[in-house]
């Protein structure tokens, strides 16, 4: 008796399997977070270098690409669960572990364990803050004004600012920002900031009055031209600026809150609309 007698008759065949496919919309901010994550991790070769003004280029374009492959899923709707852990990925790497591992080959080898030990320290407090943003995404009962903060200070900030040092070496010399103890002091103090409760804007709900789109155009107009003529001056000048708008931040933050608490609307309740469309209540790539 052969073999094909003895297997049990169906009626009908089964059905072949059909070939999984993904949404080129949703392979398009992907690709863009590989880039980003190849930029981060290049800037470390270039620190070994010694190409200290390519490697902080590098982590500027990675912070590039982070703020355009989470609106790009957006605006292709191709956003993912998938997409949002490769993003969250993506940013404990180009933003955490790569610029502490920059200021380690820059300044903190001489101070031997304890500088291998702050680099670390900066590290975690990275790791730290995207899990509690990630986290945070999920609490239901935030009001929608909360949109407009994140708590702390988002990764790809928190990357430009502990490299200030660095960048401003660039203009202005190694004699003082290239010390061990003032890399130490300031690599911590920006490690605090990401993991703080501080409330600080996010961006991402600004809307520009049309009477104003003339004026923001010139001025971006006129920022581009620095970058391009003195990019280390301007890349240092936005990095000052955000710093200088905490305090803003913190003020605007505590006056929502309190009418909040009083049953009152938020001042600007007119422009502020249903974050659905910035990836706060859905799957989305995560902007930290």
């Amino acid at each position: 008796m052969d073999e094909t007698s003895q297997q049990p008759e169906t009626g009908t065949p089964p059905k072949p399997r059909g070939i999984r496919v993904m949404s080129l919309n949703k392979l398009i901010p992907n690709v863009l977070t590989l880039m980003g994550l190849a930029s981060g991790l290049t800037s470390v070769r270039f620190a070994l270098q010694d190409q200290w003004e390519f490697a902080a280029m590098a982590v500027a374009v990675a912070a590039l690409l982070d703020a355009l492959d989470g609106r790009v899923a957006r605006l292709l709707k191709g956003a993912s669960k998938f997409g949002a852990e490769l993003d969250s990925l993506s940013d404990f790497v180009c933003f955490g572990v790569c610029p502490a591992l920059i200021l380690y080959l820059w300044a903190m080898q001489d101070a031997g364990r304890w500088g291998w030990l702050v680099c670390m320290l900066f590290a975690m407090c990275c790791g730290l803050r995207l899990a509690r943003f990630n986290v945070a995404l999920e609490d239901p009962d935030k009001p929608k004004w909360a949109g407009q903060f994140f708590t702390g200070v988002p990764a790809p900030a928190g990357a430009g600012i502990v490299l200030l040092p660095l960048i401003m070496s660039l203009n202005l010399g190694d004699d003082f920002f290239r010390n061990p103890g003032t890399v130490a002091i300031w690599e911590l103090a920006s490690g605090a900031l990401l993991i703080s409760t501080i409330p600080t804007f996010s961006f991402k709900t600004s809307r520009i009055p049309r009477a104003w789109f003339l004026p923001v155009m010139i001025t971006i107009a006129v920022g581009v031209t620095f970058v391009m003529s003195a990019p280390w001056w301007t890349l240092a000048a936005i990095l000052i600026l955000y710093l200088c708008l905490i305090p803003v931040s913190i003020r605007r933050y505590k006056r929502l809150q309190a009418r909040d608490a009083a049953g009152l609307p938020p001042e600007d309740e007119h422009e502020i609309e249903d974050d659905d469309d910035d990836g706060e209540n859905e799957i989305s790539q995560p902007r930290a």
